[in-house]
């Protein structure tokens, strides 16, 4: 018999090296009896030889209600990602008393500085320059910038109020930002107090010169911005789509964007890796980049340090207090991959 609490360590697609590194595997052991599995999510032998003993379980493992029955001392489930998949009855989970966590909120900063870089970029034609450069075609002074506009002052929409948006708030202060958010599971008083405002999704995307979309995707707004949707978006505004690609309908987004109704700047596509071939990879004034924005090694530092911190709660029997607790509707909701 194990006197020491069991840990089932089963992160895929999570490598050892983003969040198991030395210290991470010697506290653990020291904390507990450790059974860990990496390169593919564990099997069914591991997990259920694990769950009458498992008092955390880290990773994506799938846990519906029969399985989480036969896991009586579960404590906590803690994705390690920054997502929920629909493999956990996360209800039962609830009612039992059993914290679901995600490490959502560790990545969160490093996706929003790079959202500051791509609104610059973008307002200020930075790529544009640079290509005319190399081409020896480029003007010099405001002979360049006649269609540059700054993000200072500017008006600026958030598509979503989650932990992306609330990492890039505080980004935006210095450049005072009039700031408006749709996102309807908040209340306009509570957006309010945060020295936003609350507004309908028509008129996020038709009043604004930076546009921010950092909404999560659910299964019911998967392409909630349809071409009627993404038509009302403001003439020349700049658009950054950071969060899920299904929230779009994304080949008409890029062609959109393609046309000049507006500027983009894109981090997430409907297929990853995107496929040689594709036609996104053609010469373009779309600002590409391949789902970098939120990882850093610091971010994968940040998720084994909230990890650790609520750990530690857990095992005490305290609450935990870093990572995002899952809320069983929206969580049950999510789509994301």
């Amino acid at each position: 018999m194990n006197k020491k609490p069991l840990i089932l360590f089963d992160p895929f697609p999570r490598t050892k090296e983003m969040v198991f590194t030395p210290d991470v595997e010697k506290e653990l052991n020291n904390l507990s009896y450790l059974v860990t599995h990496f390169g593919k999510r564990a099997p069914k032998r591991i997990v259920e030889k694990s769950l009458p003993d498992v008092e955390i379980i880290i990773g994506q493992t799938d846990m519906p209600k029969e399985r989480l029955h036969r896991a009586p001392k579960l404590k906590a489930i803690i994705n390690v990602k920054a997502n929920w998949e629909p493999n956990i009855d996360y209800y039962e989970a609830q009612r039992r008393g059993i914290y679901v966590l995600s490490a959502a909120p560790a990545m969160a900063p490093a996706v929003a500085e790079v959202c500051i870089g791509y609104a610059i970029a973008l307002g200020r034609g930075i790529i544009q320059n640079y290509k005319k450069f190399l081409s020896g075609s480029e003007k010099y002074g405001i002979a360049e910038n006649k269609n540059a506009y700054t993000l200072f002052n500017s008006s600026v929409g958030f598509i979503g109020f989650g932990n992306l948006a609330r990492s890039l708030l505080p980004l935006l202060k210095p450049f005072n930002c009039n700031i408006s958010v749709y996102d309807p599971w908040l209340s306009a008083r509570y957006l309010e107090t945060q020295g936003l405002k609350a507004a309908n999704l028509n008129e996020v995307l038709s009043t604004n010169k930076f546009l921010f979309i950092l909404t999560g995707v659910t299964s019911e707004n998967e392409s909630f911005l349809n071409k009627e949707k993404l038509k009302l978006i403001g003439n020349d505004s700049s658009v950054i789509l950071v969060s899920r690609a299904e929230v779009v309908e994304f080949d008409t987004f890029i062609d959109l964007a393609e046309k000049n109704f507006y500027r983009a700047a894109v981090d997430v596509f409907p297929e990853e890796p995107v496929p040689l071939d594709s036609q996104y990879r053609k010469e373009s004034n779309i600002i590409y980049t391949s789902h970098i924005a939120g990882a850093l090694h610091s971010s994968y530092k940040n998720i084994r340090d909230m990890m650790m911190d609520d750990i530690r709660q857990i095992l005490k029997n305290h609450p935990p207090t870093r990572l995002q607790r899952a809320e069983p509707r929206q969580a049950e909701l999510r789509r994301d991959r």
